[in-house]
């Protein structure tokens, strides 16, 4: 009975707020809006910490690969999120699911390492600001964002892989909008214990890693600020961490929210739970990317400096 009953599912139905039409509408106008700004933001800082001498730093050099981070990670899911919102198109291939789950998964454990190193360059920056040259050169810090991206990358094939070799049962309705890891697991008709350990371990190193080396970092750099003389200096050492602080908080606080809460607060067919995952969804998903290269720009002196400097160049290239 078990071989009749276990299908090869060849594609999944995401729900989304599928009883919610009125949300849908307001969803996509929303969402359509905060994709824009993400495009528009992160391409300036892109072009901005590219062009600008002034901001070729490993401080910027790893800004300019977060806003790169949080454009792939938005255009693998928000045009497909936004087709189906419109359209009433919600089903996705069993490949494309794959393929949408990779690099949702890749692009978040990047930018988990990313944040970290950026905290590790802040230490060095503020704490030993003598050495700062020497310990963070150009082969350091290119390869401190190589790490990220590569372990992010490796991370991703492992998880997406033993998601996908699993068996579903005829069920492909997916509570979500997008093809989300622990989504997919929970239609699999099979013992699912080796996912859960492996997702464990992903968590400690890409979550819990990283926080710590955050952590300590501004631990480190609080001390260090509090032991200036001079007033202007805590100023500008504060200003210097304050956005990437901020920043820090938005990620983690979504993401823990998302990955660490307790297993038995899923229920499936609850329809308050699924309106909460769709908002919590569109939070980490288009809020927090979008938020980035606001932060950076408002908080940082250099970086509105350069971005008036492109928009002035290209205003007078036409």
């Amino acid at each position: 009975m078990d071989s009749i009953n276990k299908t090869f599912v060849k594609e999944f139905i995401l729900l989304g707020l599928s009883g919610y039409p009125t949300l849908e509408i307001m969803f996509f106008s929303l969402i359509l809006v905060m994709y824009l700004v993400i495009l528009i933001g992160n391409g300036l800082l892109i072009i901005a910490s590219i062009f600008d001498s002034h901001l070729h730093t490993p401080m910027y050099f790893f800004l300019g690969n977060l806003s790169f981070l949080d454009i792939c990670y938005t255009s693998s899911s928000v045009p497909s999120t936004l087709v189906s919102l419109i359209s009433k198109k919600r089903n996705i291939s069993f490949s494309g699911c794959a393929v949408q789950m990779f690099f949702g998964f890749a692009m978040g454990s990047t930018e988990c390492f990313l944040l970290g190193m950026m905290a590790f360059d802040r230490y060095v920056a503020i704490c030993n600001p003598l050495r700062y040259p020497v310990i963070m050169n150009k082969m350091v810090y290119v390869l401190m964002a190589s790490v990220s991206w590569l372990s992010g990358g490796i991370n991703s094939i492992v998880q997406t892989s033993l998601a996908m070799r699993l068996p579903f049962c005829g069920n492909n309705i997916i509570n979500h909008f997008l093809c989300e890891i622990l989504a997919v697991l929970k239609l699999a008709c099979a013992d699912i214990s080796l996912n859960i350990f492996t997702l464990a371990v992903s968590n400690m190193a890409f979550l819990v890693l990283p926080l710590l080396v955050i952590f300590f970092s501004y631990m480190f750099i609080l001390y260090t600020i509090l032991r200036m003389n001079s007033a202007t200096g805590r100023r500008k050492a504060f200003s210097t961490c304050s956005a990437h602080l901020t920043v820090v908080i938005i990620f983690y606080g979504t993401i823990f929210f998302m990955y660490a809460k307790p297993k038995s607060q899923d229920h499936l067919g609850n329809d308050n739970l699924q309106a909460t995952e769709g908002l919590i969804s569109m939070f980490y998903g288009v809020v927090t990317p979008m938020l980035n290269p606001i932060i950076y720009s408002l908080r940082n002196k250099d970086v509105k400096a350069a971005v008036k400097y492109v928009l002035n160049w290209k205003a007078v290239k036409q």
